[in-house]
């Protein structure tokens, strides 16, 4: 019963969001309140400790310190993309990816992957976003293009063995992390590969899309290099019957047609951009002569954000107390008056509430898993469902179940809680643990696409992206890079068939 459930929980869950029926918070709440006040009532949750309420605050209590950072986190980039830190860095980028889609695109799946090396989400998705949203908005691309390639590419390279799913993994059967790893990096490789594929064919559609519109880049272009194109903030293209004193056209684009068109509204009307009736922090960050630039203090800047990484990087200190001590820093530096201080902090409120909101919603979810024992329930009837003759091919199955039981559970439910059983079940078969342990990182790309993600959480955050949007593109696009890595993988005989 408590394995009925479950899975009715999360098909209502993903049915809410997908369809928009309600906010993702509301449904993160509600949903996961329901079906645990349903199994308490029906007798059949698992009498833990606390109870179901006392499962879903220490998720909360535990969800806290994440919550701390991606607030001072949004607070600190926010600030630094007002003042302009950002701004020789995206014309830096434009000059090299030039004004076509196609380039800019593949160019955010070399920067995101590059950046997530490093094994941090986070890290990746403030860095990739800060660069280039700016150069999407102008351009009148989506940003939901921007945050489903970088995910893509973050989420493969999520495997690293300084990386939390390979530690857990190695950790809970006892394995060597470089035993693990080094056998998958040619999945790693391929799914690297079909990432740019992905953001290839991502790029074609959003040229596809800005041909239909009519739009050329040109002027956009020359305006994001400091040539011509006013102080306004909103790049507005003239057509030749629209009084303009020239026409922009570009190589592969027509001429524009006799309007004035507003790039921005653009941007944010198609594909899933949210728009609060005001103006985003992030579109009012591109004005090129905005009243919050601070070009005399770019190099304290700088050397306040290299600092900031360096520290995420040694982890050696709490990561929200390090963003809460650099956005206080930058606050104060930047803008010595009170009066700017909570200017700046209350421009970037919406994008602050909404992804502190779910985090703590995401917990409700993961302590009501816990507490009522349907994740416990759901993993032994996942070994128990596996019939005698399939169970030599254990390690592909766990490889394809690690897909949806990352996406709704925590790495670490899935790697402490569940792994461990299918491992024992596969090791009856003859499959040893770290076969197991590499099947089961095949899913990371589809698990960095979870609403339980922080890191997810903040990059559709900063890019005022709508989860629902972002999901109907990154998911099956996620499932195909995890299908890609677990074929290399049985090609070359690192998981076993039979």
């Amino acid at each position: 019963m408590l394995i009925a459930l479950g899975c009715v929980m999360i098909a209502v869950f993903m049915y809410l969001i997908l369809s928009k029926r309600i906010v993702p918070v509301i449904a993160l709440i509600l949903v996961p309140i329901t079906m645990g006040l349903v199994a308490t009532g029906l007798g059949i949750a698992e009498d833990v400790e606390g109870g179901v309420t006392g499962a879903i605050m220490k998720a909360i209590k535990d969800f806290a310190p994440t919550a701390a950072l991606l607030f001072f986190a949004i607070i600190y980039f926010g600030l630094l993309i007002d003042v302009g830190l950002f701004d020789p860095r995206m014309r830096f980028i434009l000059r090299v990816v030039g004004n076509n889609p196609v380039k800019v695109v593949l160019g955010t799946a070399l920067l995101a992957g590059a950046v997530s090396l490093d094994g941090d989400g986070s890290t990746t998705f403030i860095i990739t976003v800060s660069a280039l949203l700016p150069i999407y908005r102008r351009l009148g691309m989506s940003p939901v293009v921007l945050c489903v390639v970088a995910n893509l590419a973050n989420g493969v390279l999520n495997i690293v063995p300084w990386g939390g799913p390979t530690i857990r993994a190695a950790t809970v059967l006892n394995v060597s992390p470089s035993e693990l790893f080094n056998p998958m990096v040619p999945g790693m490789i391929m799914g690297i590969i079909t990432v740019f594929v992905l953001a290839y064919f991502l790029g074609r559609s959003e040229k596809k899309r800005l041909i239909k519109s009519g739009l050329t880049l040109d002027t956009v272009a020359a305006e994001l290099r400091g040539g011509s194109g006013g102080g306004t903030g909103t790049a507005v293209l003239t057509g030749p019957g629209a009084g303009g004193a020239g026409t922009a056209t570009g190589g592969d684009f027509p001429p524009v047609p006799p309007a004035n068109l507003n790039l921005s509204s653009i941007a944010r009307s198609e594909l899933g951009v949210t728009d609060d009736g005001e103006h985003s922090d992030m579109e009012d960050g591109l004005d090129p002569n905005r009243k919050t630039l601070r070009p005399k203090l770019i190099w304290f800047n700088l050397a306040l954000t290299v600092g900031l990484l360096v520290c995420l990087g040694l982890d050696k200190l709490p990561l929200s107390l390090v963003f809460m001590v650099a956005a206080a820093v930058a606050l104060v530096v930047n803008f010595p008056k009170q009066k700017d201080q909570a200017e700046r902090i209350t421009a970037h409120a919406t994008s602050i509430v909404s992804v502190v909101a779910m985090v703590f919603a995401a917990a409700v979810l993961v302590g009501v898993l816990s507490g009522t024992g349907m994740v416990t329930a759901m993993a032994n009837g996942i070994v128990s469902a596996v019939p005698e003759p399939l169970g030599p091919y254990f390690a592909v199955i766990t490889a394809i179940l690690s897909m949806p039981l990352t996406f709704f559970l925590t790495n670490d439910a899935f790697y402490f809680g569940i792994l461990p059983i299918l491992s024992q079940a596969a090791g009856h078969y003859g499959i040893s643990p770290v076969e197991m342990a590499q099947a089961s990182i095949i899913g990371q790309p589809v698990h960095m696409t979870s609403p339980l993600v922080p890191a997810m959480l903040l990059l559709i955050s900063l890019a005022r992206v709508q989860m629902a949007d972002h999901h109907k593109k990154v998911i099956w696009r996620a499932v195909v890079c995890s299908m890609v890595m677990l074929a290399t993988a049985l090609v070359l005989g690192v998981i076993p068939i039979g």
